[in-house]
């Protein structure tokens, strides 16, 4: 199969698509793969990285798009990007269609045969590839969360895991699944006075063993 790869487009996306390292798994299982030039750049590799994993880089996301039988993104393919797939093709990537209309639209019309990543389920029913983004999110809400408490921020001056004599900031994290996990984990870690919210006791009482109370 052709894989084709282009750089994303949407704002502040630093993401690539595939790896170096993924490239070469792909060819070394006998497959081509066909990058944008700079996909890397977000990443810190170069065309000439992902050439010596195998890659044959162009200069055009048109061209990847026109050659690839199934493309490989990260974020949901913006307009522009839509109207470039056809029947033939595969899509893998984040889709979140539910609040993006225009995106199913483009897509049906397309005729593409589109895998959201956030629907791929493994033999026990979990989300293998919505769970790593989960965890991001959840670790970098408290980092967030902490920046803009910063006074020069605007904030109300608040340090999470206070200081000798000031009591540490009380941080409320609603829902224990693997996003709030992952904001309980980081705020504990910063010595914040953590609780968590979530409707299932069975869920609780596990969050409660994993944090000793």
């Amino acid at each position: 199969m052709l894989i084709g790869v282009p750089k994303e487009i949407k704002n502040h996306e630093y993401r690539a698509g595939l790896t170096p390292e993924s490239v070469r798994e792909f060819v070394d299982h006998g497959h081509q793969v066909v990058i944008e030039t700079q996909l890397g750049a977000g990443i810190g590799a170069t065309d000439d990285i992902y050439r010596e994993a195998g890659a044959e880089v162009v200069n055009t996301a048109a061209e990847v798009f026109k050659r690839g039988e199934m493309i490989i993104k990260v974020k949901e393919p913006q307009p522009d990007e839509c109207r470039m797939l056809r029947e033939d093709q595969l899509l893998f990537t984040y889709l979140h269609l539910a609040p993006d209309l225009q995106q199913t639209q483009l897509l049906i019309e397309s005729g593409v045969t589109a895998i959201a990543y956030e629907t791929v389920t493994d033999a026990l029913g979990t989300l293998p590839l919505l769970a790593p983004m989960s965890e991001v999110a959840g670790r970098l809400a408290v980092q967030a969360g902490a920046h803009n408490l910063e006074k020069a921020n605007q904030g109300r001056g608040v340090l999470l895991g206070g200081v000798t004599g000031v009591a540490p900031a009380r941080v409320v994290v609603i829902g224990g699944g693997v996003v709030g996990n992952n904001s309980a984990f980081v705020a504990a870690g910063m010595g914040a006075n953590v609780t968590i919210l979530d409707r299932s006791n069975d869920r609780l009482r596990e969050l409660d063993v994993q944090y000793g109370g």
